[in-house]
């Protein structure tokens, strides 16, 4: 498929999700629609409660805060992209496997503690920084476990820095044209979005309580229960903060999106892919085609999970993911 036409299908499918946050948010009625035209602030996150918080200013000096727990080979988890998403989503994973690897689990800038790297967000500034953050944190081949479209960044890390990275796990991952992006809003809404007067209220609209619990509830987890009051504040907090508000802003606009099709054909690192079997964006049908351009990869499918299954099935998705490594360990000895 051509880089046009998945340009378009990015735009298609992100026009999709921006009506449906849209009428979410508004479905509460005017007092939603005042509240985000008059933008109240919302009250900053409150620090983790779990692993070891740290910063690392890289050779660029752009500074990167991450958590970090446990002793072992190293293991590093990327977050997805969407409305207060940042490192917290691999919290009870990160705590399972941390009992047998060295957890690494940073925010990309913009997201979650880290601050957005000065100037246009971009795919290359993000692959920059990955790249410094296995150079000069983890220093050892580590392996990447990437959710949404953050599995297009770790597929380019691996094949352009093939020293630093064992193997790959790619959750419900985005980056083939054919998978385009369905949380980019390019086209209207993402211009909408980026419009200095009107864009502001339209992200906060987009970012309100009603609009968050609807995407997290209707179009995330698989299990809506699951979404309670402390993860809801959590992605309300996190996607009010002015950093995040821009880096929001990019991905809502497909600034992010990053197309890794002509680029799966020169990994040479074994490769995990793992989807919650009631995910929608993307839906797991979407494992064929990574599978097709992926032939030797291991694939596992999470019942009763939706697009974050390490958050909603922890104990499964992490017993799948060692036993997969150890597998490809045994292998590797044979």
């Amino acid at each position: 498929m051509s880089r046009g036409t998945g340009r378009s299908l990015k735009s298609d499918r992100g026009r999709k999700i921006a009506t449906r946050l849209l009428i979410a948010g508004a479905a509460v009625g005017t007092p939603i629609l005042v509240a985000a035209l008059l933008r109240r602030r919302a009250e900053p996150p409150s620090p983790p409660r779990w692993g070891r918080a740290h910063r690392y200013a890289g050779r660029s000096g752009r500074e990167v805060v991450f958590q970090e727990l446990g002793s072992g080979p190293p293991i590093v988890l990327l977050h997805s992209f969407g409305p207060g998403y940042d490192a917290n989503q691999w919290r009870a994973a990160a705590e399972l496997l941390a009992a047998d690897f060295s957890v690494y689990v940073p925010d990309f800038p913009g997201w979650g503690r880290t601050r957005a790297i000065p100037g246009a967000h971009h795919p290359e500034r993000y692959l920059q920084l990955l790249e410094d953050f296995l150079a000069g944190v983890v220093r050892e081949k580590a392996v990447l476990v990437a959710s949404g479209l953050a599995a297009s960044y770790a597929v380019q890390a691996a094949v352009d820095h093939p020293d630093r990275v064992r193997a790959l796990a790619l959750v419900s991952p985005l980056g083939l044209g054919e998978t385009a992006e369905t949380g980019a809003l390019q086209g209207f809404a993402g211009h909408v979005v980026g419009l200095p007067v009107v864009g502001a209220p339209v992200l906060d609209l987009l970012t309100g309580r009603a609009a968050l619990e609807h995407h997290l509830r209707r179009e995330v987890y698989a299990a809506p229960e699951r979404v309670d009051a402390a993860l809801l504040e959590h992605h309300y907090r996190v996607s009010h903060t002015s950093q995040a508000r821009a880096a929001l802003a990019a991905y809502l606009r497909g600034d992010l999106w990053h197309d890794v099709s002509e680029e799966l054909e020169r990994l040479r690192v074994p490769v995990w892919l793992a989807w919650g079997r009631q995910a929608k964006n993307p839906p797991v049908d979407q494992a064929d085609l990574w599978l097709r351009h992926l032939p030797g990869a291991a694939l596992d499918v999470f019942e009763g999970a939706g697009a974050l299954p390490y958050a909603e099935t922890p104990a499964l998705f992490c017993r799948a993911l060692e036993r997969f490594l150890a597998e490809k360990a045994r292998t590797s000895t044979d």
